[in-house]
């Protein structure tokens, strides 16, 4: 008998489940902040290690990108499906809404937190302070929603780009062209063509540490160029991928070049920069900036690459357990940042080791975010917006077939 499967029939399940997995992974990167021997993070813990700092380093390294890298070739996915129409009334209730309607609260609950942290560092009271600067277009706070500020630049981006093309390609000769273009991007070589610009937008980057990598556009309504590069590059090579599918083939037969390539670049930039005892200086040679920029961008999209690959080669079967998760990453990753920060608070005054604190955190957030995800989003009107699909919470019993009539 054949089973209709509700998803569909090019869904792919392993890139589904990476995006998912870089979102989560963000609680993880910020849990480990406050555990990190370097100053880094509004909660420092007495309990630190160089393998929080390394954590870190690790995380930040492929994890956005990978995650833009996905975006772009889905966006391009949805554009051919549901037509320029039908893919802007998509972001705008899955992306814009949700930044519209949740910016506000995590923005309150991050001070809440923030005014906690102040007063246990000033023995129980309200310490005096300047006044918080005003809100401008350089100083707009976005927290660690500014992906989705971001998404929509990129989805715009990529719809100015679409309507001249599409007219310039009224008979398929420039869109081949592109393809072979593409085709032709695959390959050993791929991070060092994709790591160029990078490369050129971290060394023009003014006062840059290399332990930090791409800044973060976590404040500012125009990002970084930096991360604009960064970011901006993966989605579009992944919007590119989108119109030869085929290609995801030759990624995926590269995953163990690509994770040597990844794990070789990124330990070189993790010790040069400071490995253990990380630099918070600016680099100010020139030729060392140049060299450490272009290593560190061709570390990010080896390791963003990498990342696809083994997703692509280990992880495309169909998974119950993979696509709850992937599902409830969005909202996690919404509410996640108080509630990581509230639980660094709470280890304060323990007398734990550090990855007793990690876990602590980790697993205490966890539960909270999966509980919340469970109770009020998967299977209630929020879980059509967020996740575009509201699952019932008893799915409906299979039909039996008739039994034969007894002669």
């Amino acid at each position: 008998m054949t089973v209709l499967s509700p998803e569909p029939i090019d869904r792919l399940h392993g890139l589904d489940a990476l995006r998912g997995f870089a979102l989560l992974l963000g609680v993880v990167l910020h849990a480990a902040m406050a555990y990190t021997p370097m100053p880094m993070w509004v909660v420092a813990d007495g309990q630190t290690s160089p393998v929080a700092g390394a954590m870190f380093f690790g995380i930040h390294l492929f994890r956005m990108t990978a995650f833009f890298l996905i975006a772009g070739l889905f966006a391009h996915m949805m554009i051919g499906r549901r037509g320029v129409g039908g893919f802007l009334r998509n972001r705008l209730i899955r992306i814009a809404g949700p930044l519209a309607a949740f910016w506000a609260p995590t923005l309150a609950a991050i001070i809440a937190v923030l005014i906690w942290v102040a007063v246990i560092n000033n023995g129980g009271t309200m310490p005096e302070g300047p006044p918080p600067p005003p809100l401008t277009v350089q100083t707009f706070p976005l927290t660690h929603l500014w992906f989705l500020w971001v998404l929509l630049i990129l989805y715009a981006a990529l719809l100015l780009l679409r309507a001249p093309f599409a007219v310039l390609d009224r008979n398929g000769g420039w869109g081949r062209g592109v393809d072979r273009l593409t085709g032709a991007l695959i390959g050993f070589w791929t991070p060092v063509v994709l790591a160029a610009p990078l490369a050129v937008a971290l060394y023009l980057t003014p006062n840059w540490i290399s332990f930090f990598g791409i800044p973060t556009p976590d404040h500012g309504l125009v990002p970084n160029p930096a991360a604009l590069t960064a970011f901006g590059v993966a989605f579009g090579f992944g919007a590119l991928i989108d119109r030869r599918r085929d290609l995801l083939n030759g990624v995926r037969n590269l995953w163990a070049p690509f994770t040597v390539m990844a794990l070789g670049a990124g330990t070189a930039a993790f010790m040069l920069s400071g490995g253990e005892t990380p630099s918070m200086v600016p680099l100010a040679d020139p030729q060392i900036k140049a060299g450490m920029a272009a290593l560190y961008a061709f570390a990010v999209y080896a390791s963003a690459l990498a990342a696809m690959a083994l997703a692509l080669r280990f992880a495309s079967g169909v998974s119950g357990v993979r696509r709850y998760l992937a599902d409830a990453s969005y909202w996690i990753y919404i509410v996640h940042l108080p509630l990581v920060m509230a639980g660094q608070v709470l280890m304060l005054g323990l007398d734990w080791p550090w990855f007793a604190k990690l876990a602590a955190v980790i697993a205490g957030v966890t539960v909270v975010s999966v509980f919340t995800y469970e109770l009020l989003i998967r299977h209630s009107f929020m879980g059509r917006w967020l996740n575009g699909r509201r699952v019932p919470w008893r799915r409906p019993a299979a039909p039996v077939a008739p039994s034969a009539p007894a002669e």
